[in-house]
């Protein structure tokens, strides 16, 4: 059984409306050092294969068919051991 931990994020040049709302209300809320925020995603997949590699490859499916939007959107897996 392997863990992988999948990060979304928004690939560099696209607007992050979440992100920059949320340093907006954090600067409202009195944090003044807070200059930007990137948002991102973060998926935990459980799957029951031998290797790490097939655990990246089925995760990297994964990401391809759903998890991540290609054309705004870059990933980055940690496969473990679980």
């Amino acid at each position: 059984m392997y863990e992988v931990e999948v990060k979304v994020v928004l690939k560099k040049g696209v607007a992050d409306p979440e992100g920059a709302n949320t340093a907006k209300t954090l600067r409202l809320l009195g944090f003044d050092d807070i200059k930007n925020v990137k948002s991102a995603k973060t998926f935990r997949l459980f799957l029951d294969v031998d290797d790490e590699d097939k655990a990246r490859e089925r995760a990297k499916e994964a990401c391809d068919k759903l998890l991540a939007n290609p054309v705004i959107q870059d990933y980055e897996l940690k496969v473990k051991e679980a």
